[in-house]
């Protein structure tokens, strides 16, 4: 397949290397220091899981100059949706897909309106990973797992192809019927886990041996869940237990994407997350006060440092 990489941070970096390590056509976006070090150096993979390293890839900060792919899997921070839909108009001109891996509820909706809903599958992704530096993907942990589906009937033959694409280049991927219910089974936990770690600016191990973290952290899951269940998603009733126990095996240093952008100084995703939470809350007629005093908490570091 020809997949494009919208863009190589930590996610699209990761799976695109593994992709691309599998044979499959994939191009890079990135910029800056990043894609200097790709061209220069390659892109090197840095994972318990084995480490992958591609001498030449094909990298750009111009998706002009690519030309159209089959699939572009979008994994840009969500301030940078609509700019980076826009981007990849070109490479999709021929009938190609996109499928978004990226945090919050909305990502479908939002590059659907800019690409056309029909090109949009869904997609999460479970994965910690980031740019150690410039060319350069670290990824932390043993969870590398991707799950994604059509949102149309029509889209069934392209999640397949990638499904098969994905399960050859050795990724843990599940091809899903219902991918609503599967974004919002990352984003309940995701947006909790973010605002808290993030709030206290300690990693899920300090989270989880405090009696009252743990249960901020549960708290703010069963906000997001009931406001997930009022929008009808079909969210297990037992559902906020087995994230909790998730929780349990993470590694005790795991932190949150997010409160690693905090800690560097980057701009932040609150406003999807549990600011989200909090704004889809009220629109529902749900209390959801722990959402919006994390969101409240970090909302003056979301422009980045100062």
């Amino acid at each position: 397949m020809r997949i494009a990489v919208m863009a190589a941070g930590g996610v699209g970096g990761y799976f695109g290397a593994k992709l691309a390590l599998a044979g499959h056509d994939v191009a890079f976006i990135a910029r800056g220091r990043h894609l200097a070090a790709i061209r220069e150096s390659g892109l090197v993979v840095q994972s318990g899981g084995g480490d992958v390293r591609l001498a030449k890839p094909v990298a750009s900060d111009d998706p002009r100059s690519l030309g159209r792919f089959d699939i572009v899997l979008f994994a840009v921070k969500l301030w940078d949706t609509e700019i980076a839909a826009e981007a990849i108009k070109p490479l999709i001109a021929g009938g190609g897909a996109v499928i978004p891996f990226q945090n919050g509820v909305d990502a479908i909706e939002r590059i659907g309106a800019i690409v056309g809903k029909a090109h949009v599958l869904g997609g999460v992704a479970y994965i910690a990973a980031t740019i150690a530096e410039p060319g350069v993907i670290r990824h932390t942990g043993q969870m590398a797992r991707l799950r994604f589906g059509p949102v149309l009937p029509e889209q069934q033959p392209t999640a397949q192809d990638f499904h098969q694409a994905c399960i050859g280049a050795g990724i843990n991927a599940e091809l899903v019927a219902d991918i609503h219910r599967a974004i919002w089974e990352k984003f309940v936990f995701l947006a909790a886990m973010s605002g808290v770690t993030s709030a206290t600016r300690q990693p899920i191990g300090v989270i989880r041996s405090d009696a009252d973290l743990r249960g901020c952290l549960e708290d703010a899951m069963r906000e997001a869940w009931a406001v997930g269940r009022a929008r009808g998603v079909a969210l297990a009733d037992d559902f906020i237990a087995q994230q909790m126990t998730f929780a349990q095996g993470l590694p005790a240093e795991m932190k949150s994407s997010m409160l690693n952008d905090l800690i560097a100084g980057n701009r932040l995703e609150a406003s999807w997350l549990s600011g989200a939470v909090a704004r889809m809350a009220k629109q529902a007629g749900i209390a959801a006060p722990v959402n919006a005093t994390l969101y409240a908490a970090v909302k003056p570091f979301c422009d980045g440092a100062r």
